[in-house]
């Protein structure tokens, strides 16, 4: 089935749709219905505008493209799986949560507690803007991303970045098994309390940086304006360049090409950590 050109406004409008294609539909008006697609299978939306709250909960094989979800399109997928959102605008707050098997291509992100409790979500090609973006989401695969917020990535698992820009703080705070290659990472407080977390070729920089880490990887990676840095972490890592401070690492070794103070003092835990200056 083919529904074309029309406009929608009350609840559930096409509740349990199936194997249908929606094209150039707009979703608003003074009925405010929520739920437009509501446990839909097989479902393709093109061009279409949404300014209703929660269009896509519980949907199973969906595909959006060139659509336009604003701001009052509140909460707009959620419980959904197995989907692809490509050349699309998403502007509500909460806009993808417990979620499954979705790639996002190409897209304006720009919404608050964005993409949590998800599973194998891969993102590319796309601006993000928001706070605790990520938030207890596992699995996927991220890249060239231009992300702009605080708290980013808490509580990830099993993640792969390239190729990326952030600007954030306290990304990766409590992140397990996080990769993350070629990339710009901007912010204070970087990944606190990770474990296995790996960068290679990154651009590090914000005070306080990579502390209380567990089997942290730093490969070929800089550090700008990056003080107190490795506080009590168990760190592998070796810097292209200048480390302003380094603070009581716990364990491993640390190689750069200079670093303006090493502290050892006021250490709450014994430290052995190996740093080298080239």
């Amino acid at each position: 089935m083919i529904i074309k050109n029309q406009t929608f406004d009350a609840e559930r409008a096409l509740y349990n749709l199936k194997d249908s294609e929606v094209i150039d539909c707009t979703f608003a008006g003074p009925a405010d219905g929520e739920s437009a697609f509501k446990e839909g299978h097989n479902i393709k939306v093109c061009g279409c505008n949404f300014s209703l709250r929660y269009p896509f909960w519980h949907d199973i094989g969906f595909e959006i493209d060139k659509c336009s979800l604003d701001s009052l399109t509140r909460a707009a997928l959620w419980y959904s799986r197995g989907g692809v959102i490509k050349n699309s605008v998403l502007h509500g707050i909460k806009a993808l949560r417990e979620c499954s098997d979705v790639k996002i291509i190409g897209s304006d992100i720009d919404s608050a507690e964005f993409g949590w409790r998800c599973k194998n979500i891969d993102i590319s090609n796309t601006k993000v803007n928001s706070e605790y973006f990520m938030f207890e989401t596992e699995g996927g695969n991220l890249e060239n991303l231009d992300m702009t917020g605080k708290y980013s990535f808490q509580y990830t698992r099993d993640l792969e970045v390239t190729d990326s820009v952030f600007h954030t703080k306290d990304a990766f705070w409590h992140s397990k098994n996080v990769t993350v290659k070629n990339s710009v990472i901007a912010g204070e407080y970087l990944a606190w309390y990770s474990e296995g977390l790996t960068l290679i070729g990154c651009k590090i920089s914000g005070t306080q940086p990579l502390c209380y880490c567990k089997n942290l990887t730093l490969i070929d990676c800089t550090m700008d304006n990056c003080d107190l840095s490795f506080e009590y972490s168990d760190v592998c890592a070796s810097i292209t360049g200048h480390i302003d401070s380094v603070k009581n690492p716990a364990s491993g070794h640390i190689t750069a090409d200079s670093i303006g103070e090493i502290i050892t003092s006021d250490s709450v835990i014994e430290t052995n950590c190996e740093i080298t200056i080239r």
